[in-house]
């Protein structure tokens, strides 16, 4: 078990979920954070406001995870109790268009950093040795997908557990998968204690505008389609990130070394349902208006609805039919649950990107420019 005022080192920490996980260290424990990230396109130190950044209890450092002489300066300098490894290429789009990276990134990198970790583990000092945690966070992806209601009618039945089997559909989730089997095999060869954790589709604030739910908030407010993969029946379960944030430290804190806790937000919705409550919310929030926006192509006149800029594009290949995480361990073992229902915490995303228009236009104005050309997490 962790001490309450220990120092974590979090990969990934100017990412979505990673800035998250740092936001509420330093918010709601007494723990440390440095900060470890490499600032790709999707790093935003942004994420991190003042009152986090300004912390004594906060360190930034910009490393990359393949870094092996970065990694081992910064644990010798700053001497962390615990890792949270976050850092990672995520969107499965990119992942298909140009796997390489996150080959690089998700598994050399992963692998580089077991190894650094590792031997500043084993010349730590016994009581220090044994409390030291490796947390890799991961992804239900790596299970592959669950039968769909419309193909089996029991399909509610199926839900993914600790022990579901990996059968990875994507270039992203087959190295994730991989990931995930490093980290096992350093516990099981070399006994670096570690945890892992598997999660549904997060949502909220600060969430990069390639994925679904910001993609779809930002094309609408900007009156461009709102793109939807095939017919847009495929199904998530979805977690706000501030609830996942709260597990990952519980689990840091206080889980068994060698568990594996799947954390889902017990919210299945088909991508066609949430871009549906997108629109219906913003309609309430911001109304179109008379005029307030220009249809594109092929959007008939006048816009009612944000709905009205729905529109289908053709099917990612190999697309996973539908994914929902049975997260009882985490609640039985952990006592945790989520707070948030999909109903509040979109309403809470949704209001979040009308009142920060700042962040997302800083990133709008960096090379990323909502091409996302379809409706997948």
């Amino acid at each position: 078990m962790l001490n309450p005022d220990s120092t974590i080192l979090v990969t990934g920490g100017a990412g979505f979920i990673g800035s998250a996980v740092v936001r509420h260290i330093i918010n709601q424990t007494q723990a440390s954070v440095i900060n470890l990230d490499k600032l790709t396109y999707a790093g935003n130190l942004n994420s991190i406001p003042s009152e986090v950044s300004q912390s004594e209890r906060y360190i930034f450092e910009q490393v990359d995870i393949c870094d092996r002489e970065g990694l081992e300066r910064v644990f010798q300098q700053y001497k962390p109790d615990a890792v949270m490894h976050l850092a990672a290429e995520s969107h499965v789009d990119r992942s298909i268009d140009g796997p390489a990276e996150f080959m690089h990134t998700n598994i050399i990198g992963t692998y580089t950093l077991l190894e650094a970790a590792r031997a500043y583990w084993n010349q730590l000092p016994a009581s220090a040795k044994q409390s030291f945690r490796f947390h890799h966070v991961s992804t239900d992806e790596v299970y592959g997908d669950l039968p769909h209601p419309d193909e089996n009618s029991q399909a509610a039945n199926h839900l993914f557990t600790e022990t579901t089997a990996y059968a990875p559909s994507s270039p992203y989730s087959a190295s994730k998968a991989s990931s995930d089997h490093l980290v096992r095999a350093w516990h099981r060869t070399y006994g670096l204690p570690i945890l892992v954790t598997n999660c549904s589709n997060n949502y909220g604030p600060y969430h990069f505008p390639e994925k679904l739910i910001p993609h779809v908030i930002l094309n609408a407010l900007a009156g461009k389609p709102l793109p939807i993969y095939g017919t847009g029946d495929q199904i998530r379960d979805w977690l706000y990130v501030e609830d996942h944030a709260r597990a990952l430290y519980k689990v840091i804190t206080v889980a068994k070394v060698g568990e594996t806790y799947n954390i889902g937000g017990h919210n299945e919705k088909r991508n066609i349902e949430v871009v549906q409550e997108i629109c219906k919310i913003l309609d309430e929030l911001k109304p179109i208006g008379r005029g307030a926006l220009h249809a594109p192509a092929g959007v008939k006149l006048p816009l009612q609805s944000y709905a009205d800029l729905i529109t289908h594009v053709t099917d990612r290949p190999g697309h996973d039919r539908r994914y929902a995480i049975d997260s009882s361990k985490m609640q039985q073992e952990l006592e945790w649950v989520p707070e948030e229902t999909f109903e509040t915490g979109l309403r809470k995303t949704v209001q979040w990107y009308l009142d920060n228009e700042r962040w997302w236009q800083n990133v709008l104005s960096g090379n990323y420019q909502l091409e996302r050309i379809g409706g997948q997490a």
